[in-house]
């Protein structure tokens, strides 16, 4: 089945997870790495592994309009599904549909309470209520901790667990623990925290904070043309 195939491929449960979630009720998650590396890639396959468990997901882009987003949620679900026939992968893709909720802002007309006024009308006209938040795009360098603070209640307040993807920079060394300086003062809001590095034309992922962040135990080979698993069936 492609449900199974699909928590097979989930690389955040490789890592160790034993709950197909991976971030419990009111938790933050995040998905730190260079430009173009993949952090929207990992989360759109969080996203589908919610949905396929009919746990709705609200994904809001800074960056992408909901065409190219949606592109993204397409092209992963193929290349999930590749060994299934085409009727059965159209079957499943659309029978997740209503599990996922496009939102964009600009980059600049963000922040907690515009996000809660809109998912508020959601709600209210029983339209959406998100089970998972991704927020992709967010500037962490630019933004104070108060906002991810408020985040962190609008995620409590409606019981939501939010992720977010988290742009490094190149010319900034890690810290011993392996997060960026630019990232530490709200280091500790965060649950789960894993990085995605890009060696060569490999690409590896590993946690640094939340489960297993043994370096012996954690790295894993990631596809950079797929996003996926690399070696698995």
């Amino acid at each position: 089945m492609i449900k199974k195939e699909m928590i097979y491929r989930n690389p955040l449960i490789n890592l160790g997870y034993e709950s197909e979630d991976i971030l419990s009720n009111e938790g933050f998650g995040a998905v730190l790495a260079h430009a173009g590396v993949g952090k929207t890639a990992l989360l759109v396959q969080v996203a589908l592994n919610a949905m396929l468990r009919e746990q709705p997901v609200l994904h809001v882009s800074l960056n992408d309009a909901v065409s190219k987003v949606d592109v993204w949620y397409q092209e992963l679900f193929h290349n999930i599904a590749a060994n299934f026939d085409a009727a059965e992968i159209k079957d499943h893709w659309d029978k997740i549909q209503p599990y996922r909720f496009i939102m964009t802002f600009k980059v600049e007309g963000f922040s907690a309470p515009r996000l809660e006024e809109r998912l508020t009308d959601l709600m209210q006209q029983n339209i959406f209520k998100p089970h998972t938040v991704i927020i992709d795009g967010f500037k962490f360098d630019e933004a104070g901790r108060g906002q991810l603070v408020q985040l962190k209640e609008l995620a409590r307040k409606y019981s939501m667990r939010i992720w977010f993807t988290v742009h490094t920079h190149r010319h900034e060394p890690p810290q011993e623990n392996g997060l960026p300086l630019s990232f530490l003062h709200v280091a500790d809001l965060f649950d789960v925290i894993v990085q995605l590095a890009a060696k060569g034309d490999e690409v590896y992922i590993k946690s640094l904070k939340g489960k297993s962040t043994d370096p012996a135990q954690n790295d894993l080979l990631l596809d950079p043309a797929t996003m996926l698993i690399k070696g698995s069936r």
